[in-house]
């Protein structure tokens, strides 16, 4: 019984004493930066194509659900600002949402009215931020 208790005692002395885990930094989160990813191309879209509007409020609801995530998952404050902040994040995104507009045939008016279309009719994270006017 005392080696139980020991052991115990010792297991739980050294996993109060064991730093927490770091958390990776939020460019390398991939449920964050595939949500901006899409919303950047559904902001794309929306711009683009004068028959697909966003869906401004649930968008803005999104974001701060994606805010909220990354609080829970233990970001401060002061992280999620500085990494929505920083200006080679956003260009890492809107270089990523241009590719992916341009793989996908969104390089003019027509494509992005297409892919938009075809977004929302998938149900995809960037057809939920877009409606057809």
């Amino acid at each position: 019984m005392k080696i139980l208790a020991a052991s115990l005692a010792l297991a739980f002395g050294l996993g109060a004493a064991m730093p927490a885990v770091a958390l990776e930094p939020l460019s390398e989160e991939r449920y964050i930066n595939d949500r901006l990813i899409s919303a950047r191309i559904a902001d794309r879209i929306r711009r683009t194509c004068p028959s697909i509007d966003a869906r401004l409020v649930y968008a803005w609801s999104e974001a701060r659900a994606l805010k909220r995530y990354a609080e829970q998952e233990g970001y401060s404050a002061a992280q999620i600002d500085a990494f929505l902040d920083s200006d080679a994040d956003k260009a890492r995104i809107y270089a990523i949402a241009d590719d992916y507009l341009a793989r996908n045939g969104a390089t003019d008016q027509a494509g992005a009215c297409a892919l938009g279309r075809a977004e929302i009719e998938r149900r995809s994270i960037i057809g939920s931020l877009l409606v057809a006017k």
